[in-house]
């Protein structure tokens, strides 16, 4: 291992030597703890920043600093390789593909945490070959809090390595379901990096275990019906294919996440589909290529981080011969939805398209439980088979927005209009109190989930109307053209029917409750006088009655629906308070 001497480098200088200019540091043994385990630990988050630090200092290659908090109180970390030295990535970006990789957003999932300080030490010390089109930037350690709340016994299933952190970060949220709701700190400082960095590839370090196969290594890029246009067509057709030959070459197998639970997947997978509240979903909408490596809980530490550090350096393979058409490509798909009359949402996979895959798996068969006497899996290990399998892997939109001028947001939305602000949206304030004509939604119906998912109730297959109406805005209230880079993830976010829309994710549950009523003995004399002065509302609740039997024997619901029919009715109780500019 290299190590760097203060003293020499002095004594070398004398008083002539400038030492401002030169990265000194102690006497430091840059072998990682998994190399020191003989891979069966992992490092610590405070072992894990004091080595990137002292890299930094070591080397002139690697950056390090602080960006923005977590939960946890402490700060996240983004550490840069770049070959030339240069860490202005806005001047490198366009001679160089950005890879961007997040370690430890599940921190009991370390395997890409000890791959990447290998990683970045071997490019600093000259290793490996020096990429001339690639700049690598990472989250060391996403998840603090998870990664401080060290164990030996919550992942369950995982085969090593003998202490890890923990799935919940300082708050208990799993972080990769974070990344449109936004309820934790480590997101939002996520949204400074991310923007700042601006990737042209990201990838997110995992380990799962739905099944078990002969495989240590599976990959989950992002849908690419999703991603859509040329770009979703070269990750499909060219990324994906020149990865995987990079690893076969260097005698790593891999396959596409096998998407299964608890079953033998010998009769298909499915690929995962990540929406924009996963990471990769996320970056999905500003463009970037998304890529998780997910390694196999059951298959030995070492082997997994082995194969996590080989599949990096696979990625950069890509990158080097790819940068140019990866940036054209980018650039292409930004101006796609800058033209595009509609926006296809809410993909679901097409069941009619099917193609196969050669896929080595274990013979598994259902037997009786000696502990519980019910029906288990069990997997033989000692039979193995290499079979074709069928794979799912088109996806169709459900739906799809055509695409407004502008949206407008009341500024009273503050913790939207934050968020929006985080995530580099442009927006400009009206100078004056307005009235515009606008499309506008009512909800009118929608279903919630009855169990708390990640801090929430989310809804789901949420519908609504719209009409035209003259809305009265006032100054400070924000018009946000979608004619910018953040398009995408305006769409997304809202556009109340969407999957991961803040709709659905509860930012706008106040309007779902309404908060002026009626005393029945007041407002029936009111109803009366109403029904006399409009023949036609009159005529349209008797014919109500007539063809409602449950309605007619209702009069409370008589009431409430005269109620609703009348101008006492509160405007905002089911209106959705984002404004389309469509003409």
């Amino acid at each position: 291992m290299k190590k760097i001497y203060a003293a020499l480098l002095a004594a070398i200088c004398l008083t002539s030597c400038d030492l401002s200019k030169y990265r000194l540091v102690q006497d430091y043994d840059f072998e990682t703890v998994f190399e020191s385990s003989k891979g069966t630990e992992t490092a610590t988050y405070a072992q894990i920043i004091e080595y990137y630090t002292q890299l930094s200092q070591a080397y002139p290659s690697i950056d390090i600093k602080e960006f923005g908090q977590t939960d946890s109180g402490e700060p996240l970390h983004l550490v840069t390789y770049s070959p030339d030295e240069d860490f202005d990535i806005d001047s490198q970006r366009e001679n160089h593909t950005i890879v961007f990789i997040n370690n430890g957003i599940h921190p009991g999932e370390s395997d890409g945490i000890d791959a990447t300080m290998m990683l970045f030490r071997d490019l600093a010390q000259d290793s490996l070959p020096k990429p001339k089109n690639t700049i690598l930037v990472t989250i060391p350690v996403y998840n603090v809090g998870g990664a401080l709340n060290r164990n030996s016994t919550s992942r369950t299933n995982q085969h090593g390595p003998a202490e890890y952190g923990f799935r919940g970060n300082a708050r208990n949220y799993d972080l990769n379901r974070d990344f449109i709701k936004a309820d934790t700190r480590n997101t939002r400082s996520f949204y400074e990096i991310f923007h700042s960095v601006n990737p042209d590839i990201f990838v997110d370090t995992h380990v799962s275990n739905g099944a078990d196969y002969q495989y240590t290594l599976t990959h989950l890029f992002t849908q690419h019906n999703k991603l859509g246009g040329e770009l979703g067509e070269y990750l499909q057709n060219r990324m994906i294919p020149s990865f995987e030959r990079s690893l076969w070459e260097h005698d790593w197998e891999i396959t596409p996440y096998v998407n299964v639970f608890n079953e033998v997947p010998d009769e298909g997978i499915v690929q995962f589909l990540d929406n924009p509240r996963y990471s990769t979903g996320y970056a999905a909408l500003w463009n970037t290529l998304g890529l998780m490596i997910e390694t196999h809980m059951l298959k030995p530490y070492q082997d997994r981080v082995e194969g996590t550090y080989r599949a990096l350096q696979s990625l950069i393979d890509v990158s080097e011969r790819d940068y140019a058409t990866i940036k054209d490509l980018r650039a292409r798909a930004q101006r796609k939805y800058l033209t595009e009359r509609f926006y296809p949402v809410n993909f679901e996979v097409d069941s009619s398209t099917v193609s196969t895959i050669d896929f080595k798996g274990y013979e598994g068969e259902t037997v009786t439980s000696e502990l519980t006497g019910g029906e288990r899996l069990s997997y033989d290990r000692e039979q193995p088979f290499e079979k074709e399998i069928e794979y799912y892997n088109t996806f169709v939109p459900s739906d799809k927005i055509e695409i407004p001028r502008a949206y407008i947001i009341p500024q009273g939305w503050w913790n939207v209009v934050n968020t929006l602000r985080e995530n580099k949206v442009e927006m400009t304030p009206f100078a004056q109190d307005t009235a515009m004509l606008v499309e506008v939604y009512r909800i009118e119906d929608y279903e919630t989930y009855t169990s708390p998912y990640e801090g929430h109730y989310p809804h789901y297959n949420t519908e609504v109307s719209k009409q035209f109406e003259t809305v009265n805005f006032r100054k400070g209230d924000l018009y946000i053209k979608t004619f910018q880079p953040a398009v995408r993830y305006l769409l997304e976010t809202l556009e109340p029917v969407t999957t991961d829309s803040f709709f659905n994710w509860n930012f706008f549950d106040t309007i779902l409750q309404q908060k002026e009523g009626f005393s029945p003995y007041v407002f029936e004399d009111v109803a009366k006088q109403l029904l006399e002065e409009d023949p036609d509302l009159k005529e349209e609740f008797e014919t109500k009655k007539r063809e409602d039997r449950d309605f007619s024997n209702d009069p409370k619901a008589q009431l409430d629906w005269l109620h609703k029919s009348s101008d006492n009715y509160e405007t905002a109780h089911l209106r959705y308070p984002v404004f389309r500019v469509s003409r």
